[in-house]
Protein backbone atom coordinates (compact mmCIF):
# COMPACT_ATOMS: atom_id res chain seq x y z
CA UNK A 1 0.00 0.00 0.00
CA UNK A 2 1.25 3.44 -0.94
CA UNK A 3 -0.68 6.01 1.07
CA UNK A 4 -0.52 9.78 0.72
CA UNK A 5 -1.04 11.35 4.15
CA UNK A 6 -2.26 14.94 4.29
CA UNK A 7 -2.41 15.75 8.02
CA UNK A 8 -3.97 19.18 7.52
CA UNK A 9 -4.47 21.60 10.39
CA UNK A 10 -5.36 21.73 14.07
CA UNK A 11 -5.75 18.24 15.49
CA UNK A 12 -5.30 16.71 12.02
CA UNK A 13 -1.58 15.89 12.46
CA UNK A 14 -2.19 14.27 15.86
CA UNK A 15 -4.91 11.88 14.75
CA UNK A 16 -3.17 11.19 11.42
CA UNK A 17 0.00 10.16 13.23
CA UNK A 18 -1.89 7.65 15.38
CA UNK A 19 -3.74 6.24 12.39
CA UNK A 20 -0.56 5.81 10.35
CA UNK A 21 1.23 4.13 13.23
CA UNK A 22 -1.71 1.77 13.70
CA UNK A 23 -1.79 0.93 10.00
CA UNK A 24 1.95 0.35 10.00
CA UNK A 25 1.84 -2.11 12.87
CA UNK A 26 -1.13 -4.02 11.47
CA UNK A 27 0.49 -4.29 8.04
CA UNK A 28 3.78 -5.45 9.55
CA UNK A 29 1.92 -8.13 11.52
CA UNK A 30 0.60 -9.61 8.28
CA UNK A 31 3.56 -8.85 6.02
CA UNK A 32 1.63 -6.33 3.95
CA UNK A 33 3.95 -3.76 2.29
CA UNK A 34 3.10 -0.31 3.62
CA UNK A 35 4.58 3.00 2.53
CA UNK A 36 3.50 6.58 3.14
CA UNK A 37 4.24 9.99 1.73
CA UNK A 38 3.28 13.16 3.54
CA UNK A 39 2.41 16.61 2.25
CA UNK A 40 0.38 19.69 3.10
CA UNK A 41 -3.32 20.45 2.68
CA UNK A 42 -5.57 23.31 3.74
CA UNK A 43 -4.06 25.97 5.96
CA UNK A 44 -0.67 24.29 6.21
CA UNK A 45 -0.51 24.19 2.40
CA UNK A 46 -1.35 27.89 2.24
CA UNK A 47 1.55 28.56 4.61
CA UNK A 48 3.92 26.27 2.70
CA UNK A 49 2.86 26.86 -0.90
CA UNK A 50 0.43 29.79 -0.97
CA UNK A 51 -2.30 27.40 -2.16
CA UNK A 52 -4.68 25.19 -0.08
CA UNK A 53 -4.31 22.30 -2.55
CA UNK A 54 -1.47 22.80 -5.03
CA UNK A 55 -1.27 20.77 -8.23
CA UNK A 56 1.87 19.01 -6.96
CA UNK A 57 -0.15 17.50 -4.10
CA UNK A 58 -2.93 16.49 -6.49
CA UNK A 59 -0.39 14.64 -8.64
CA UNK A 60 0.92 12.76 -5.60
CA UNK A 61 -2.65 11.85 -4.69
CA UNK A 62 -3.35 10.48 -8.16
CA UNK A 63 -0.23 8.32 -7.96
CA UNK A 64 -1.10 6.87 -4.54
CA UNK A 65 -3.33 3.90 -3.69
CA UNK A 66 -5.35 6.03 -1.27
CA UNK A 67 -5.30 9.37 0.50
CA UNK A 68 -5.65 9.78 4.26
CA UNK A 69 -6.71 13.33 5.03
CA UNK A 70 -6.89 15.21 8.31
CA UNK A 71 -9.19 18.14 8.98
CA UNK A 72 -8.34 21.57 7.56
CA UNK A 73 -8.91 25.18 8.50
CA UNK A 74 -8.71 27.36 11.56
CA UNK A 75 -8.92 30.97 12.74
CA UNK A 76 -5.47 31.74 11.34
CA UNK A 77 -6.93 31.63 7.81
CA UNK A 78 -10.43 32.96 8.49
CA UNK A 79 -9.78 36.23 6.65
CA UNK A 80 -9.04 34.46 3.38
CA UNK A 81 -11.77 34.22 0.78
CA UNK A 82 -12.77 32.18 -2.27
CA UNK A 83 -10.22 29.75 -3.68
CA UNK A 84 -7.71 30.71 -0.98
CA UNK A 85 -9.81 29.38 1.90
CA UNK A 86 -8.44 26.11 3.36
CA UNK A 87 -11.76 24.35 2.73
CA UNK A 88 -11.58 25.08 -0.98
CA UNK A 89 -8.69 22.65 -1.13
CA UNK A 90 -11.07 19.85 -0.16
CA UNK A 91 -13.40 20.70 -3.03
CA UNK A 92 -10.47 20.69 -5.42
CA UNK A 93 -9.02 17.32 -4.43
CA UNK A 94 -12.47 15.68 -4.47
CA UNK A 95 -13.06 17.03 -7.95
CA UNK A 96 -9.60 16.09 -9.25
CA UNK A 97 -9.83 12.54 -7.89
CA UNK A 98 -13.39 12.18 -9.27
CA UNK A 99 -14.62 10.92 -5.92
CA UNK A 100 -18.31 11.58 -6.40
CA UNK A 101 -19.76 9.44 -3.59
CA UNK A 102 -19.17 10.27 0.07
CA UNK A 103 -19.98 7.42 2.47
CA UNK A 104 -20.60 8.24 6.12
CA UNK A 105 -21.58 5.29 8.33
CA UNK A 106 -23.23 6.14 11.65
CA UNK A 107 -23.63 3.36 14.20
CA UNK A 108 -24.25 3.85 17.91
CA UNK A 109 -23.12 0.82 19.92
CA UNK A 110 -24.70 0.14 23.29
CA UNK A 111 -21.56 1.40 25.03
CA UNK A 112 -22.16 4.89 23.59
CA UNK A 113 -25.95 5.13 23.86
CA UNK A 114 -25.71 7.15 27.06
CA UNK A 115 -23.48 9.72 25.34
CA UNK A 116 -26.05 10.45 22.63
CA UNK A 117 -28.02 13.69 22.83
CA UNK A 118 -31.10 11.54 22.17
CA UNK A 119 -32.83 9.28 24.67
CA UNK A 120 -31.35 5.76 24.75
CA UNK A 121 -34.65 4.28 23.55
CA UNK A 122 -34.65 6.65 20.57
CA UNK A 123 -31.09 5.90 19.51
CA UNK A 124 -31.14 2.14 20.16
CA UNK A 125 -30.48 0.11 17.03
CA UNK A 126 -29.21 3.00 14.93
CA UNK A 127 -26.94 1.78 12.14
CA UNK A 128 -27.23 3.91 9.02
CA UNK A 129 -25.15 4.98 6.05
CA UNK A 130 -25.39 8.38 4.38
CA UNK A 131 -24.36 8.39 0.71
CA UNK A 132 -23.81 12.00 -0.34
CA UNK A 133 -23.15 13.14 -3.90
CA UNK A 134 -19.89 15.02 -3.64
CA UNK A 135 -18.84 16.77 -6.86
CA UNK A 136 -22.02 18.35 -8.19
CA UNK A 137 -24.96 20.38 -6.97
CA UNK A 138 -24.91 23.92 -5.65
CA UNK A 139 -21.29 23.79 -4.45
CA UNK A 140 -20.03 23.44 -8.01
CA UNK A 141 -22.87 24.70 -10.21
CA UNK A 142 -22.40 27.66 -12.53
CA UNK A 143 -23.16 30.49 -12.76
CA UNK A 144 -22.25 31.81 -9.34
CA UNK A 145 -21.60 35.43 -8.55
CA UNK A 146 -21.69 38.24 -6.04
CA UNK A 147 -22.02 41.70 -7.46
CA UNK A 148 -23.35 45.20 -6.86
CA UNK A 149 -22.53 48.04 -4.56
CA UNK A 150 -22.56 47.90 -0.78
CA UNK A 151 -26.10 47.95 0.51
CA UNK A 152 -27.49 46.75 -2.80
CA UNK A 153 -25.49 43.58 -3.46
CA UNK A 154 -26.83 40.50 -5.18
CA UNK A 155 -25.39 36.98 -4.83
CA UNK A 156 -26.42 33.67 -6.33
CA UNK A 157 -25.36 30.05 -6.70
CA UNK A 158 -26.75 27.44 -9.06
CA UNK A 159 -27.97 24.02 -7.99
CA UNK A 160 -27.39 21.77 -10.99
CA UNK A 161 -27.46 18.02 -11.54
CA UNK A 162 -27.37 15.89 -14.66
CA UNK A 163 -28.96 12.48 -15.13
CA UNK A 164 -25.49 10.92 -15.28
CA UNK A 165 -24.38 12.49 -11.99
CA UNK A 166 -27.52 11.29 -10.21
CA UNK A 167 -27.40 7.78 -11.68
CA UNK A 168 -23.81 7.08 -10.69
CA UNK A 169 -24.20 8.07 -7.04
CA UNK A 170 -27.60 6.38 -6.81
CA UNK A 171 -26.04 3.17 -8.13
CA UNK A 172 -23.47 3.32 -5.31
CA UNK A 173 -26.23 3.82 -2.73
CA UNK A 174 -28.42 1.02 -4.08
CA UNK A 175 -25.43 -1.34 -4.10
CA UNK A 176 -24.68 -0.56 -0.46
CA UNK A 177 -28.36 -1.03 0.44
CA UNK A 178 -28.14 -4.52 -1.03
CA UNK A 179 -25.14 -5.26 1.18
CA UNK A 180 -26.86 -3.91 4.28
CA UNK A 181 -30.54 -3.98 5.22
CA UNK A 182 -32.01 -3.71 1.73
CA UNK A 183 -33.62 -0.29 2.24
CA UNK A 184 -32.82 3.01 0.56
CA UNK A 185 -34.33 6.40 1.39
CA UNK A 186 -33.68 9.06 -1.25
CA UNK A 187 -33.84 12.57 0.19
CA UNK A 188 -34.71 15.60 -1.94
CA UNK A 189 -36.93 18.70 -2.08
CA UNK A 190 -38.99 17.72 -5.11
CA UNK A 191 -42.03 19.68 -3.94
CA UNK A 192 -40.10 22.92 -4.52
CA UNK A 193 -36.95 22.39 -6.59
CA UNK A 194 -36.93 21.41 -10.25
CA UNK A 195 -33.49 19.86 -9.79
CA UNK A 196 -34.95 17.61 -7.07
CA UNK A 197 -37.77 16.56 -9.38
CA UNK A 198 -35.13 15.28 -11.81
CA UNK A 199 -33.29 13.63 -8.92
CA UNK A 200 -36.42 11.76 -7.84
CA UNK A 201 -37.31 10.71 -11.39
CA UNK A 202 -33.82 9.35 -12.08
CA UNK A 203 -33.63 7.43 -8.79
CA UNK A 204 -37.10 5.96 -9.32
CA UNK A 205 -36.25 4.85 -12.86
CA UNK A 206 -32.94 3.27 -11.79
CA UNK A 207 -34.73 1.41 -9.02
CA UNK A 208 -37.27 -0.05 -11.44
CA UNK A 209 -34.66 -1.06 -13.99
CA UNK A 210 -31.78 -2.37 -11.87
CA UNK A 211 -32.55 -2.46 -8.14
CA UNK A 212 -36.18 -3.53 -7.71
CA UNK A 213 -35.06 -5.93 -4.95
CA UNK A 214 -34.17 -2.91 -2.77
CA UNK A 215 -36.99 -1.19 -0.88
CA UNK A 216 -37.02 2.45 -2.07
CA UNK A 217 -38.65 5.39 -0.32
CA UNK A 218 -38.48 9.13 -0.88
CA UNK A 219 -38.42 11.84 1.78
CA UNK A 220 -38.26 15.63 1.70
CA UNK A 221 -35.11 16.97 3.31
CA UNK A 222 -36.88 18.93 6.04
CA UNK A 223 -38.77 15.80 7.13
CA UNK A 224 -35.58 13.74 6.92
CA UNK A 225 -33.83 16.15 9.28
CA UNK A 226 -36.71 15.81 11.73
CA UNK A 227 -36.83 12.01 11.45
CA UNK A 228 -33.08 11.76 12.12
CA UNK A 229 -33.61 13.20 15.59
CA UNK A 230 -36.96 11.51 16.29
CA UNK A 231 -36.20 7.93 15.22
CA UNK A 232 -32.86 7.50 13.46
CA UNK A 233 -33.08 3.71 13.64
CA UNK A 234 -35.69 3.76 10.86
CA UNK A 235 -32.97 4.48 8.28
CA UNK A 236 -30.69 2.00 6.55
CA UNK A 237 -29.10 3.87 3.61
CA UNK A 238 -29.81 7.55 2.93
CA UNK A 239 -29.06 8.89 -0.55
CA UNK A 240 -28.98 12.62 -1.18
CA UNK A 241 -27.28 15.47 -3.02
CA UNK A 242 -24.29 17.55 -2.05
CA UNK A 243 -25.90 20.35 -0.03
CA UNK A 244 -28.52 18.23 1.72
CA UNK A 245 -25.95 15.50 2.34
CA UNK A 246 -23.52 17.94 3.90
CA UNK A 247 -26.15 19.01 6.44
CA UNK A 248 -27.78 15.65 7.13
CA UNK A 249 -24.53 13.71 7.49
CA UNK A 250 -23.20 16.20 10.03
CA UNK A 251 -26.48 16.00 11.95
CA UNK A 252 -26.35 12.20 11.87
CA UNK A 253 -22.74 12.27 13.01
CA UNK A 254 -23.77 13.80 16.34
CA UNK A 255 -26.06 10.89 17.21
CA UNK A 256 -23.25 9.03 18.95
CA UNK A 257 -22.44 12.04 21.10
CA UNK A 258 -19.34 13.33 19.30
CA UNK A 259 -18.11 14.11 15.80
CA UNK A 260 -14.87 12.49 16.90
CA UNK A 261 -16.38 9.05 16.33
CA UNK A 262 -17.42 9.20 12.70
CA UNK A 263 -15.36 8.22 9.65
CA UNK A 264 -15.97 8.85 5.98
CA UNK A 265 -14.83 7.61 2.59
CA UNK A 266 -15.06 9.45 -0.72
CA UNK A 267 -15.09 6.99 -3.60
CA UNK A 268 -15.80 6.72 -7.29
CA UNK A 269 -12.43 7.44 -8.88
CA UNK A 270 -9.31 5.31 -9.04
CA UNK A 271 -8.03 6.70 -5.72
CA UNK A 272 -10.18 6.90 -2.59
CA UNK A 273 -10.09 9.75 -0.07
CA UNK A 274 -10.54 8.85 3.60
CA UNK A 275 -11.08 11.45 6.31
CA UNK A 276 -12.84 11.93 9.65
CA UNK A 277 -16.07 13.89 9.75
CA UNK A 278 -14.88 16.25 12.49
CA UNK A 279 -13.19 19.61 12.03
CA UNK A 280 -9.71 20.78 12.93
CA UNK A 281 -10.64 21.76 16.53
CA UNK A 282 -7.85 24.36 16.85
CA UNK A 283 -8.82 25.06 20.48
CA UNK A 284 -7.46 21.67 21.58
CA UNK A 285 -4.73 21.17 18.97
CA UNK A 286 -1.40 19.98 20.34
CA UNK A 287 -2.79 19.10 23.76
CA UNK A 288 -3.25 15.36 23.28
CA UNK A 289 -7.00 15.66 23.80
CA UNK A 290 -8.26 14.85 20.31
CA UNK A 291 -10.47 11.81 19.76
CA UNK A 292 -8.62 9.57 17.24
CA UNK A 293 -11.50 7.14 16.66
CA UNK A 294 -12.94 8.84 13.57
CA UNK A 295 -9.54 8.77 11.87
CA UNK A 296 -8.90 5.18 12.94
CA UNK A 297 -12.26 4.09 11.55
CA UNK A 298 -11.59 6.05 8.35
CA UNK A 299 -8.40 4.00 8.09
CA UNK A 300 -10.48 0.84 8.49
CA UNK A 301 -12.68 1.96 5.59
CA UNK A 302 -9.49 2.50 3.58
CA UNK A 303 -8.31 -1.03 4.39
CA UNK A 304 -11.63 -2.39 3.18
CA UNK A 305 -11.31 -0.49 -0.08
CA UNK A 306 -7.73 -1.72 -0.55
CA UNK A 307 -8.91 -5.32 -0.10
CA UNK A 308 -7.47 -5.89 3.36
CA UNK A 309 -10.68 -6.94 5.19
CA UNK A 310 -8.84 -8.91 7.89
CA UNK A 311 -6.88 -5.82 8.92
CA UNK A 312 -10.01 -3.64 8.74
CA UNK A 313 -11.94 -6.03 10.97
CA UNK A 314 -9.09 -6.16 13.48
CA UNK A 315 -8.88 -2.36 13.59
CA UNK A 316 -12.60 -2.03 14.23
CA UNK A 317 -12.30 -4.68 16.94
CA UNK A 318 -9.55 -2.60 18.53
CA UNK A 319 -11.76 0.49 18.58
CA UNK A 320 -14.64 -1.49 20.09
CA UNK A 321 -12.29 -2.90 22.72
CA UNK A 322 -11.30 0.62 23.78
CA UNK A 323 -14.94 1.65 24.04
CA UNK A 324 -15.87 -1.52 25.95
CA UNK A 325 -12.99 -0.83 28.36
CA UNK A 326 -14.58 2.53 29.13
CA UNK A 327 -11.76 4.62 27.64
CA UNK A 328 -13.00 8.01 26.50
CA UNK A 329 -11.32 11.18 25.31
CA UNK A 330 -12.50 14.48 26.78
CA UNK A 331 -15.36 14.90 24.29
CA UNK A 332 -17.09 11.76 25.60
CA UNK A 333 -15.75 11.36 29.14
CA UNK A 334 -18.26 11.26 32.00
CA UNK A 335 -16.81 11.66 35.45
CA UNK A 336 -17.30 8.53 37.55
CA UNK A 337 -18.62 6.54 34.58
CA UNK A 338 -15.72 6.33 32.13
CA UNK A 339 -11.93 6.46 32.16
CA UNK A 340 -10.48 9.62 30.68
CA UNK A 341 -7.80 8.94 28.08
CA UNK A 342 -5.65 11.10 25.85
CA UNK A 343 -5.16 10.68 22.12
CA UNK A 344 -2.06 8.52 22.45
CA UNK A 345 -3.36 6.39 25.31
CA UNK A 346 -6.59 5.50 23.53
CA UNK A 347 -4.77 4.85 20.25
CA UNK A 348 -2.26 2.57 21.95
CA UNK A 349 -5.09 0.50 23.43
CA UNK A 350 -6.68 0.23 19.97
CA UNK A 351 -3.37 -0.95 18.45
CA UNK A 352 -2.77 -3.57 21.10
CA UNK A 353 -6.32 -4.89 20.89
CA UNK A 354 -6.25 -4.90 17.09
CA UNK A 355 -3.00 -6.86 17.01
CA UNK A 356 -4.46 -9.31 19.52
CA UNK A 357 -7.53 -9.71 17.32
CA UNK A 358 -5.25 -10.65 14.43
CA UNK A 359 -3.85 -13.46 16.55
Amino acid sequence: MNILVLPGDGIGPEVCYEAVETLRQLCEARGVPFETQEDHAGGSAIDAYGDPMPDSVIEKAKAADAVLLGAVGGPKWDDLTGAMRPESGLLKIRKELSVFANLRPVAVPETLAAASPLRPEAIAGTDLLVVRELTGGIYFGEPRERSGEAGAEVAYNTMRYSTEEIERVARVAFTWARRRGGRLCSVDKANVLVVSQLWRDVVTKLHAEEFSDVELSHMYVDNAAMQLVIRPSQFDVILTGNLFGDILSDAAATLGGSLGLLPSASLGGSVGLFEPVHGSAPDIAGQGLANPIAMLLSSAMMLDELEQPELATALRAGVQSALDAGLRTADLHREGQTTKAGTKELSQHVREAALKALG
